[in-house]
């Protein structure tokens, strides 16, 4: 599983983060997406990379500006992850 850490310029309420993330949910398949207006930042968990000239095309295409992307490996953490390893 992948992380990949969006900062986006230009989300400035809850809406905001509601049209980033319908976006990526319509244009990728993500396990999951949630982004911030506070910190200016989206972060999406997936099987598979995406392209950060996809990424911007889409950010971009609901009036915002892709600023910096970061990818890290993501281990899902907690209770339940330990039992899923077994």
């Amino acid at each position: 599983m992948l992380k990949i850490v969006l900062k986006i310029e230009g989300m400035a309420c809850g809406m905001c983060e509601a049209h980033v993330n319908d976006v990526i949910r319509r244009a990728f398949s993500v396990k999951k997406v949630t982004s911030s207006h506070k910190n200016g930042e989206t972060v999406i968990l997936t099987k598979e990379d995406i392209a950060d000239e996809r990424l911007m095309d889409v950010v971009r295409s609901v009036g915002y500006t892709l600023a910096t992307i970061r990818r890290e490996p993501y281990e899902k953490t907690g209770l339940f992850a330990r039992f899923a390893k077994k």
